[in-house]
């Protein structure tokens, strides 16, 4: 990963997976959908309905690990060794394996994905956001002790990238008792974003500058931007997720106007806010009408005993 390309694939990887979930969320919400199992299926369900079925977001994952996982170890002069030859035996490329845990924790949340989707008899939601969840916090702790060592405008970017895994671990750990919560949701789609951003800005930064020269650890101006820079990546990562909205309830709206509707009365747990909640059946209206008229029957007898 301390290359160009093992900044900017897991960044666009980041990205796609951010942008695909906002897309699904947005769709969810303007629809009233479940946003832990929303309806991507075709209407009219023929001999390729089972593709819609599949976890494509795990599959994303295990790809994208496996591939990276391969890259990592491909860059590695020798091959990959845990420990050296010499005595005392010393551990080797201790940030290499850091990326290969990474990348491996990928791959396995997109196995988790994938087998509670397709291969559980019922899918376990929980399984998934916990296996999310274990891999964010081993990340945040690998993330801490990469910067050991790092200075200046290094450590500046990974410091920051340390705040956005910290921020989106929070928020993953709150989602496993709140997980059908739209503006969790949205906060958890523009940490997925910040995070994709900045570790491709970071690749251009730190490996092709775009000015061709590097920056310069000894000048505070060039710490400073790096900063600014970051800030400029928060509002345009949040205009990106209010033009997703924005597109997706226009083309649901005009173009695909019954799907609300629909949706509406598909739905079994949507409760109009109007009106009281709880409201008797008939037949429990009757019975207490024919319960309340026995009771007074048998108090006007009493009366004139």
């Amino acid at each position: 990963m301390g290359t160009f390309i093992g900044h900017v694939y897991p960044g666009l990887f980041l990205l796609s997976y951010g942008l695909y979930q906002a897309i699904v969320v947005s769709k969810a919400v303007i629809v009233n959908e479940n946003l832990l199992d929303p309806s991507c299926s075709p209407k009219n369900k023929g001999r390729w309905a089972r593709l819609w079925e599949i976890s494509y977001r795990g599959l994303l994952k295990m790809v994208t690990g496996s591939t990276l996982i391969a890259y990592e170890i491909s860059c590695i002069k020798g091959g990959l060794r845990l420990m050296n030859k010499e005595l005392p035996p010393r551990f080797m490329h201790p940030k290499e394996w850091q990326h290969l845990t990474m990348f491996i924790l990928l791959t396995l949340s997109g196995c988790v994905d994938v087998t509670s989707k397709n291969l559980l008899p019922r899918r376990c939601v929980l399984l998934e956001k916990g296996t999310l969840v274990l891999a964010f916090y081993v990340l945040l702790m690998l993330l801490l002790s990469h910067v050991q060592g790092s200075a200046g405008i290094e450590l500046q970017i990974h410091s920051l990238l340390i705040l956005v895994v910290f921020l989106l671990m929070l928020v993953l750990t709150i989602e496993l008792w709140a997980p059908d919560t739209f503006h969790l949701s949205l906060i958890e789609n523009f940490l997925f974003l910040m995070m994709g951003s900045w570790l491709v800005q970071a690749g251009f930064i730190l490996y092709r500058p775009v000015t061709g020269y590097p920056w310069q650890d000894d000048d505070i101006s060039d710490i400073m931007f790096i900063t600014t820079f970051f800030c400029w990546h928060v509002m345009i990562n949040a205009l990106c997720l209010l033009g997703i909205y924005s597109v997706s309830s226009i083309w649901h709206r005009w173009y695909r106007p019954g799907l609300k509707l629909t949706r509406f009365k598909e739905n079994p747990y949507y409760t109009h806010t109007e009106g009281p909640v709880y409201k008797l059946l008939p037949e429990v209206e009757e019975s207490e009408k024919g319960d309340q008229a026995l009771l007074l029957s048998e108090s006007s007898l009493s009366d004139r005993a």
